[in-house]
């Protein structure tokens, strides 16, 4: 990508603020969700992207999901949704979780709609920025994507595919720093947590498929790909997001990750911090989603 080094920048700026000049954004710190939101919003206005709040009740707060939509035809047939949620764990900044994953979400939308005046790809992607999803919201009817499926159900929207973002700057490159769920430990998986994961169940499973063969062209960035079985509900670890709320409601969605705590020992303390993450990774991230998107939307 053209823009390699700027998007690296960015992406550091966006964890920056969202960890330091914000810090926690749990339900315990409402102003700071509402701070997060609107710098997320405000994003969007300064690349004009089109953008929304989608507000909503929990327990008496106001929150907001934060909707960017960016089409490349006045009426596409393919419609894709990207996802991370911008609140972090009660007590930490949460950096890998999940600010790195919003800052590649707008870097992700910088370069699409860059893309957007030069590319005919027929698709709309929608970029929403859920405001709940740790706990105690979690899988709670609160929970910011559990909101956002219900409203597009309701309207009967078409959506071809949901790509989760979370937890997707933090890596480790010593031999064993990786490990994985069982029965995955026993298998023939990397050592070494270099690599992002594609997470997907089985009627998710050509979508998997196709951002994996999209992935491979990133010969900076190794991609892993999963299908699970019923939703996950036998290897609960690989549910523990937003993609679960579209899984549940047979949606196609999958899941990129860095694997969370099967690879970051700082998940959910207050050492999941900025200097821990990998910017250049997160670019890479980046960039395999723009391949993605580049080579599907045809």
């Amino acid at each position: 990508m053209a823009d390699a080094n700027g998007i690296l920048q960015r992406i550091y700026g966006h964890v920056a603020y969202l960890t330091e000049d914000i810090g926690e954004r749990s339900i315990l710190f409402p102003e700071n969700l509402t701070r997060t939101r609107d710098y997320i919003l405000r994003a969007y206005e300064g690349m004009h992207v089109p953008a929304q709040l989608q507000h909503y009740d929990c327990s008496g707060m106001d929150v907001a999901n934060v909707i960017g939509r960016i089409a490349f035809r006045e009426y596409p047939s393919l419609h894709y949704v990207v996802g991370a949620h911008y609140d972090s764990v009660e007590g930490t900044v949460g950096a890998d979780d999940n600010a790195s994953a919003i800052a590649v979400q707008l870097e992700l939308a910088r370069s699409l709609k860059t893309l957007q005046s030069t590319a005919d790809l027929n698709l709309t992607v929608t970029l929403v920025s859920f405001a709940l999803e740790e706990p105690p919201i979690f899988m709670t009817p609160a929970m910011g994507s559990r909101v956002y499926v219900a409203d597009a159900r309701s309207r009967g929207e078409k959506i071809d595919g949901m790509i989760c973002l979370e937890m997707v700057g933090y890596t480790c490159r010593e031999a064993g720093c990786q490990s994985y769920p069982f029965p995955l430990m026993f298998m023939n998986y990397p050592k070494e947590g270099n690599f992002i994961g594609i997470v997907g169940n089985y009627g998710s499973r050509t979508l998997t498929r196709s951002l994996f063969q999209a992935f491979q062209k990133n010969a900076s960035l190794p991609a892993v790909p999963l299908t699970i079985p019923f939703n996950g509900w036998l290897m609960p670890a690989v549910r523990l997001s937003d993609h679960a709320s579209f899984w549940d409601n047979g949606y196609k969605a999958v899941m990129i990750t860095d694997s969370a705590f099967y690879r970051n020992p700082y998940y959910h303390t207050r050492a999941d911090t900025m200097e821990k993450l990998d910017y250049q990774f997160m670019s890479e991230v980046v960039k395999s989603l723009m391949l993605f998107f580049m080579s599907h939307g045809k």
